[in-house]
C-alpha cells in the first residue's frame, strides 16, 4: 500500500471518531498520524517490517504503529472496522463536500438519518436542512451547490490519485519476461486534471503471463473481463483499467489512438483521408499496405506533421502548428530552478525552516522563497508585522546554515474582503517576495470578487498571486471573478500568476494559464509545499503548464537568480514609488542552475518591485472579451 492509501484509512478513522463524539485528543492523534504517514518520504510499507521504525516517526506511538502495520498487511484495522459499522464510509464522504464538516455531518446523521449524498440531496430539496441548528436556508442552498459540483466527479479520480497506481501497474507488467513496451494512454497520458479510466498498452511477453499478472495485481478488487488481447479490472480506488496487448508493428498507432483526445483523433483521420490513407488503432494504411504504425513519430511524419506532445492533443490548433513547424518546446522539469511558495512549521507546515531549505537545495534548485501565512488565515500562527520582523532574523540564520542556495524572505498575504492586504506597508517592506491569495469569502458575487482581486493586484508590493481561483478538487468550486480583467491587470502591474502544483489545486488551470500567456502575463510554478514530501508535487504544476502550451520563457522561476532579480527590478519601479529593489539573499553560490548569479552579503529592501510580467517581453494582443468567467475555491 502507498503512504496515501494508509493515510486515507487513518484520516477516515479520525473523521468517524469525531462524528461519534470521541475525545478530541484521540481524534487529533489519528489525524496527525494520517498527516505524518502521507508526508513521510519513505514508504511506511517498508518500515512496517523493521522493529521500532514506525515508532521512531514523529507522533507515532506504539498503538498507532501497530495499526499502521495492520493496514499495510490487510488494508484495514480492527478499530476502523468497528467504527465503520457505526459510521458508514458514505457518511464520512459527506465531510468532503464544501461547507460540511464533521459536526454538521453528525447532526445530519443523528437527526435526519442522512447516510449518503442521495439522502442529503433529498433532505435539502425537501427543505429539511434549514430547520437544523447551525444550518439555515443559505447553508441548505450551498449544500445543493456542493452536491452539483461533486456530481461532475462521479466515476473520475484526480490525476494524483491515479499517478501512483498507474506507475505501479506499469512497472509490474514491465518486469515480466519478454515484455518490451508498456505505456499508460488516455487522459492520464494527456495529464488531464482527472482520469475516468486507465488504458495500459503492452507489447511482448506471453499473453497468459501478462493477463495473469495484471488481473492478480494487489490493487485489483474486481475482474471485469479477461481475454487473450484485452482484460479489464477495477481497482481499490474505483478506477477501471483496461490492458491491451498489441503487436509491436501497431504499438505507435494504438498509443496514438488510445491517448486521444477524441477531437484530436478525428482531425488526424480527416488529414489521413485527404492523403488517401486510413488511420485507426492498428496503423496508418493505404489499401492493404501499412504505411506507418510502429511509433507515434512514424505516424505523424507520414501525415506531414511533427510529433505532438500528448498534453497538447485537444484539437486547439496543435495540428496546424505541427504542420507549420511552430509547436512550442514545452517547459520541462529541468527548466525549473526555484520553488517560490512553501510553508514550514512556523505556520501550518510540518517541517522546520532549515529542513525545508535543505530539501529544496537537495533537489538542485538555485533559490527558493519561504512563504508562511499572514495572520488572517485564522489558525493562530499567521504572521503579523512583529512576526515578520522576527522571521527576517530566522531567514538570515538559515542562509548561513545552508549557504549554497539563495533564500528569499517571503509571505503568503491574504487578500481581505475589500481587496486590502493583510499586512501593513511597514511589514511588506521587510519582505523579498510577496504573494497574495484568497482564503476567505470565496462565495462573493463575481463583480465584487473581481474588484477585490483587482485592488489587491494594484498594490505595488505584490509580486505574484497564489492559486488564483482558490479551487479545491473535487470539493470546492473556484471563486467567481472576471478572469480576463484580472489577467489584464496582472499584465499592467507586472504581477505574476501562480500555477499551484498541489494535486487538488492545479490552479491556474490550463485554460486560464493559456489565457494568461496570451495577455502577456508571466507565471510561476510552485508547490505550496507544507512538508518536504510535497516538494514532489511540482510535477502536477508542470503538467498544467504543459497543457497550457507554456515554455521555459513563460515562467519566472526558470530564470537564473541574477536574471530573476533583474526581472523584479524592472517590473514596475514607477508604481512602486521609488528606486528599484535589490534582493540580496545569502552569500555563496546559488546552485548549479544559477552559477552566474553574483555573490551577496546582506539583505536589504527599499521600495517594492514586481516580477516583469510584461516588462521583459511585449504583451500579446488581447483576446476578444469572453465575459465574466467562473473559477474555483480553498482554505490554506
Amino acid at each position: 500500500m502507498t503512504n496515501a492509501d494508509v493515510a486515507r484509512v487513518f484520516a477516515r478513522l479520525a473523521t468517524m471518531l469525531e462524528i461519534d463524539g470521541a475525545n478530541p485528543f484521540r481524534v487529533r492523534a489519528y489525524r496527525e498520524g494520517a498527516r505524518v504517514v502521507e508526508s513521510h518520504g519513505e514508504p511506511v510499507e517498508a518500515l512496517a517490517g523493521e522493529e521500532g521504525a514506525l515508532e521512531a516517526l514523529p507522533g507515532i506511538g506504539k498503538d498507532l504503529a501497530q495499526k499502521i502495520r495492520d493496514v499495510v498487511k490487510t488494508g484495514t484495522t480492527d478499530l476502523y472496522e468497528e467504527m465503520r459499522k457505526k459510521i458508514p464510509v458514505e457518511v464520512v464522504a459527506l465531510t468532503e463536500l464544501q461547507g460540511l464538516g464533521p459536526k454538521r455531518v453528525k447532526t445530519l446523521f443523528e437527526t435526519l438519518g442522512v447516510k449518503d449524498r442521495a439522502g442529503l440531496e433529498a433532505a435539502a430539496r425537501a427543505g429539511q436542512l434549514r430547520e437544523l441548528p447551525g444550518f439555515g436556508e443559505k447553508v441548505e442552498q450551498n449544500v445543493l451547490k456542493a452536491l452539483a459540483a461533486a456530481s461532475q466527479w462521479v466515476g473520475r479520480v484526480p490525476l494524483a490519485g491515479a499517478w501512483a497506481v498507474a506507475g505501479a501497474l506499469a512497472e509490474h507488467i514491465r518486469a515480466l519476461p519478454g515484455v518490451e513496451q508498456v505505456e499508460c494512454a488516455g487522459s492520464f497520458r494527456r495529464r488531464k486534471e482527472s482520469v475516468g479510466d486507465l488504458d495500459l498498452l503492452v507489447t511482448g511477453g506471453s499473453a497468459e503471463t501478462v493477463m495473469e499478472a495484471f488481473t492478480k495485481h494487489g490493487d485489483v478488487v474486481e475482474i471485469l473481463g479477461r481475454g487473450e488481447t484485452k482484460s479489464s479490472v477495477r481497482l481499490r480506488n474505483g478506477l477501471q483499467v483496461d490492458l491491451r496487448l498489441v503487436p509491436p508493428e501497431s504499438f505507435g498507432a494504438a498509443l496514438l489512438y488510445f491517448t486521444g483526445s477524441k477531437e484530436h483523433n478525428i482531425e488526424l483521420r480527416k488529414l489521413a483521408i485527404e492523403r488517401g490513407l486510413s488511420l485507426n488503432e492498428y496503423g496508418l494504411t493505404r489499401g492493404d499496405k501499412t504505411v506507418a504504425g510502429r511509433t507515434e513519430e512514424e505516424v505523424y511524419r507520414a501525415l506531414g506533421l511533427a510529433w505532438i506532445p500528448p498534453e497538447l492533443r485537444e484539437a486547439l490548433g496543435e495540428i496546424e502548428r505541427a504542420r507549420a513547424g511552430t509547436l512550442p518546446r514545452l517547459i520541462e522539469p529541468k527548466d525549473l530552478v526555484a520553488d517560490l511558495h512553501m510553508h514550514t512549521d512556523r505556520s501550518d507546515g510540518r517541517d522546520t525552516l532549515e529542513t525545508m531549505v535543505r530539501a529544496v537545495r537537495d533537489r538542485g534548485y538555485a533559490y527558493c522563497a519561504i512563504t508562511e501565512h499572514s495572520k488572517a488565515i485564522g489558525f493562530g500562527r499567521g504572521f503579523d508585522e512583529e512576526r515578520v520582523r522576527r522571521s527576517a532574523q530566522e531567514i538570515a540564520a538559515v542562509r548561513k546554515q545552508v549557504p549554497d542556495i539563495r533564500v528569499l524572505h517571503g509571505l503568503e498575504v491574504d487578500i481581505l474582503a475589500d481587496g486590502a492586504l493583510d499586512l501593513n506597508d511597514e511589514g511588506l517592506a521587510m519582505l523579498d517576495w510577496v504573494i497574495v491569495s484568497l482564503h476567505s469569502r470565496l462565495d462573493l458575487p463575481a463583480p465584487a470578487m473581481t474588484e477585490r482581486v483587482l485592488r489587491a493586484l494594484s498594490h505595488p508590493a505584490v509580486h505574484a498571486m497564489a492559486h488564483p481561483t482558490g479551487r479545491l478538487m473535487p470539493s470546492r468550486e473556484p471563486a467567481r471573478f472576471d478572469m480576463e480583467r484580472v489577467l489584464e491587470r496582472a499584465a499592467e502591474t507586472g504581477v505574476a500568476m501562480e500555477i499551484n502544483a498541489q494535486p487538488d489545486r492545479m490552479d491556474l488551470k490550463d485554460a486560464h494559464a493559456r489565457l494568461a500567456k496570451e495577455k502577456g502575463v508571466r507565471m510561476v510554478i510552485d508547490t505550496d509545499a507544507h512538508s518536504t514530501a510535497q516538494l514532489d508535487h511540482i510535477r502536477y504544476g508542470l503538467f498544467a503548464a504543459r497543457r497550457a502550451g507554456l515554455t521555459k520563457e513563460d515562467v519566472l522561476n526558470t530564470l537564473p537568480f541574477d536574471r530573476f532579480e533583474q526581472a523584479l527590478r524592472r517590473a514596475k519601479p514607477a508604481a512602486a514609488g521609488g528606486a528599484p529593489t535589490t534582493i540580496v539573499p545569502a552569500p555563496g553560490p546559488a546552485g548549479k542552475a544559477a552559477r552566474a548569479a553574483p555573490p551577496a552579503t546582506a539583505t536589504k529592501r527599499t521600495a517594492k518591485p514586481k516580477p516583469a510580467a510584461a516588462a521583459s517581453r511585449p504583451r500579446a494582443k488581447a483576446a476578444p472579451r469572453a465575459g465574466s468567467k467562473p473559477a474555483r475555491k480553498r482554505s490554506s
